[in-house]
């Protein structure tokens, strides 16, 4: 997670369907879907906070997406070299989603 906040100098100039389906979409799907499924994992197995074992999927759901944006705020306002990215936000946001199919997957169906 740390290499979001890294400068680059490769970032796209137009906006495009191939751009959206590249392959840094699929990266920062990627990070997601594994963080969520993790955070609904642990928040389900963890015996400290009711209100997070018995909605684990609401939760990770929410600080998950809310990690991607504010990620990519602070790419957008503090960090020279990079810039926050809708599309970014929406690749996030759908490995979030994917993460909690995966986790229905193998520990519910």
């Amino acid at each position: 997670m740390l290499t979001t906040l890294l400068p680059s100098t490769s970032m796209p100039a137009s906006l495009s369907l191939w751009e959206l389906l590249s392959f840094d979409s699929f990266a920062h799907a990627g990070m997601f879907c594994v963080l969520c499924f993790l955070m609904i994992v642990g928040f389900s197995k963890q015996y400290t906070s009711l209100t997070l074992q018995r909605n684990p999927v609401r939760y990770s759901l929410l600080i998950s997406t809310l990690f991607g944006v504010t990620i990519e705020l602070l790419q957008y306002f503090l960090v020279y070299g990079r810039h926050g990215d809708v599309l970014d936000v929406i690749a996030n946001t759908s490995g979030c989603l994917l993460g909690i199919v995966f986790f229905k997957w193998i520990y519910e169906w």
